[in-house]
């Protein structure tokens, strides 16, 4: 079974935004809603790892991490989400840490 990836630049946004999609294009609540939630669900339910690619966007605010990582960690507990997915980034180990951070500890807004 293969393992279901994203891409987020390609994918999604070289540019991702802010949290909410009132707070313009590219909001985490946009990534979450439109590709990060169903994508998550259809690894769970086929048993493989979701494979988040990281590199290549000009970076990732908090907000926009908040608005879609930290979310999926409210709804579905941070034990879940880390099982399933797995963050490859060669460009920075940094903001695949940030991640991991946020998603055992959201930012509940």
């Amino acid at each position: 079974m293969d393992n279901i990836c994203i891409n987020i630049k390609n994918d999604f946004s070289d540019s991702p935004g802010a949290r909410y999609r009132k707070d313009g294009p590219n909001s985490g609540q946009q990534f979450y809603e439109e590709i990060l939630k169903n994508k998550f669900e259809e690894a769970r339910q086929r048993g493989v790892k979701l494979e988040i690619n990281l590199d290549g966007v000009w970076g990732y605010p908090s907000s926009f991490v908040s608005g879609s990582f930290g979310k999926l960690s409210i709804e579905y507990s941070a034990n879940v989400v880390l099982d399933t997915i797995v963050f490859i980034s060669t460009e920075s180990e940094t903001r695949k840490e940030r991640i991991i951070e946020e998603i055992k500890n959201p930012t509940k807004k």
